[in-house]
């Protein structure tokens, strides 16, 4: 089976899996200590306990004690970078990672490259939502005054309101895409982003087809001599529903 995740989804589910099994791994750690009467719990009140940082997981260790690990497999798999950590148990509990976790198992531009596609979809966004205002007050304008009601603002009627459906079908797959990660796991069928893909590619193509249109119109204006109120219901159609 093809997986059709999100790749961020899936880096949050590895990351989740190895979560599950640092926290069981540890709690029979301490289990296997107390019951040999080391007085290793997890309430302990030497050394620093074992712990979970959010991406690698680290044994109980004294006072004193370097641990060092090999770099988190989530990080392997995306980086391929193999390389090792550490942190230091003091009694004021463990010490930050060293060397930095970024340089060792990670990517060295990866930053700049997050912050690079950050300001590129900010740009891309504004843009759009500014397009929405403007295609939105223009669309009201020609449907408020009577005297604007032709064929020819029809058609342009149409085609302002495919620009809309675009920018609000952009807006919702950034949304679904990008800033609901955190229900992955919720989300294992994937409807809404499949659905939001597949309204986002026909708003696409109506835009296309609705510009079209504007060309056919022009056309028929300029060559042939006919009412310009017949054929509109022939336009909608080239415009909404000739690409199904």
């Amino acid at each position: 089976m093809v997986d059709g995740r999100h790749p961020t989804c899936n880096f949050l589910l590895e990351v989740e899996r190895d979560q599950v099994e640092c926290l069981r791994r540890l709690r029979e750690e301490a289990a296997a200590d107390t019951n040999k009467g080391h007085n290793r719990s997890l309430n302990s009140t030497t050394g620093c306990k074992g712990d979970w940082d959010n991406i690698a997981c680290w044994e109980r260790a004294e006072i004193g004690e370097t641990i060092t690990i090999p770099c988190p497999r989530v990080l392997k798999t995306v980086f391929g970078r193999n390389g090792n950590i550490s942190r230091n148990c003091t009694s004021a509990g463990w010490s930050e990672v060293f060397p930095n976790i970024s340089s060792v198992c990670g990517a060295d531009t990866s930053q700049h490259k997050l912050v690079f596609y950050i300001v590129v979809r900010t740009l891309y966004t504004l843009g759009h939502s500014l397009s929405l205002i403007a295609l939105t007050t223009g669309t009201a304008i020609l449907c408020l005054f009577r005297k604007l009601h032709c064929t020819r603002n029809y058609i342009h009627l149409n085609l302002f309101f495919s620009f809309i459906l675009r920018a609000v079908a952009v807006l919702v797959k950034d949304d679904i895409l990008f800033n609901r990660t955190s229900q992955c796991s919720n989300q294992p069928s994937l409807v809404g982003c499949k659905a939001s893909l597949v309204f986002f590619q026909y708003f696409i193509m109506a835009n296309f087809f609705w510009l079209l249109v504007e060309g056919l119109y022009l056309h028929t204006l300029l060559v042939v001599i006919f009412s310009e109120n017949r054929h509109f219901v022939v336009y909608m159609f080239i415009g909404w529903g000739a690409k199904v």
